[in-house]
């Protein structure tokens, strides 16, 4: 019998990355958003019950966390 030379088996694979550019500049400023929230928390003052560590520092924390999703999620 006569055997079949082939060569190796070479594919062309494009190493495309799961997010783009965009995705990631996107992420970081969710990342600064939630870092900018919880720099609001710690507060500077002795009160604790101030509108901004137990209102505002939450909600920016909160919409840091949902721009992060809407990053990942851009397409």
């Amino acid at each position: 019998m006569a055997e079949k030379k082939t060569g190796p088996v070479v594919k062309d694979v494009k190493s495309e990355l799961v997010f783009t550019k965009k995705n990631y500049q996107l992420l970081l400023i969710s990342i600064a958003i939630v870092a900018l929230g919880f720099i609001l928390m710690m507060g500077t003052t002795g009160n604790i019950y101030d509108f901004r560590r137990t209102l505002l520092a939450p909600m920016v924390v909160l919409a840091g966390f949902a721009f992060g999703i809407y990053a990942v999620l851009k397409k």
